[in-house]
């Protein structure tokens, strides 16, 4: 038996047993545990519907979907000059996002770079040491 089972939001003996301990120990430890043995089912499902609630605002503020209220001010002019400054703030955007990710590819180039070029200085190193007969030289760091 695993211990969500024991501590599930029902009257089983060890729900009991915590809530006496609890209001032996500190009488709103045993309260809490009242409560939770009377509304842990609706904590869960608040708790659940909360969670994906939030989940959904963050996911569409991240994806840049979220705009605020589109709602008309009634005044034209307003409205189309915000249309235009929210498309302008778009397109930068994804001006932005472009050099970003051609910033990504040039730093991975440099980094792949320079991986081919310590291998290449340890292949000539090693094969020196080969034709030497000597132990390659280990690099300190």
């Amino acid at each position: 038996m695993n211990q969500s089972a024991l501590l599930r939001p029902d009257w089983t003996p060890a729900t009991v047993a915590l809530m006496v301990l609890g209001f032996i120990v500190f009488w709103p430890l045993g309260l809490a545990m009242l409560a939770y043995i009377l509304f842990g089912d609706r904590f869960r499902s608040f708790k659940r519907e909360a969670n994906t609630a939030a989940e959904g605002m963050f996911d569409r503020c991240r994806h840049g979907r979220y705009r605020g209220p589109h709602f008309s001010t009634g005044n034209v002019a307003f409205d189309d000059w915000r249309k235009a400054e929210l498309d302008r703030l778009e397109a930068e955007r994804r001006k932005l996002d472009e050099m970003r990710e051609e910033f990504d590819a040039y730093l991975r180039e440099l980094r792949r770079a320079k991986d081919q070029e310590e291998f290449n200085r340890f292949m000539r190193d090693r094969e020196a040491a080969k034709r030497s007969g000597e132990a390659p030289v280990q690099p300190t760091t």
